[in-house]
């Protein structure tokens, strides 16, 4: 028997953060089967000890350095 893991899929802002109730960022699949979301500060915090019971960690901490998409000043809408 062969067994594959789905890809995660992208973190929303409907995730929030196990911890603290932030908007999560990083997803840990532990290997007992479970789930854990954490924002960016909690992810980091606990991140020694996460990879000790991990399978996987889907980090989207990056998201957070993007720059902001442009928007148009008031008088150009």
């Amino acid at each position: 028997m062969t067994t594959a893991l789905a890809p995660s899929s992208a973190l929303s802002a409907a995730d929030r953060c196990d911890r603290c109730g932030a908007q999560a960022y990083v997803r840990v699949t532990l290997t007992s089967g479970g789930e854990l979301l954490f924002c960016a500060h909690h992810g980091r915090e606990h991140s020694d000890k996460l990879r000790n019971i991990a399978v996987t960690i889907h980090d989207e901490t990056g998201r957070l350095d993007a720059a902001p998409a442009a928007v148009a000043p008031e008088d150009e809408r």
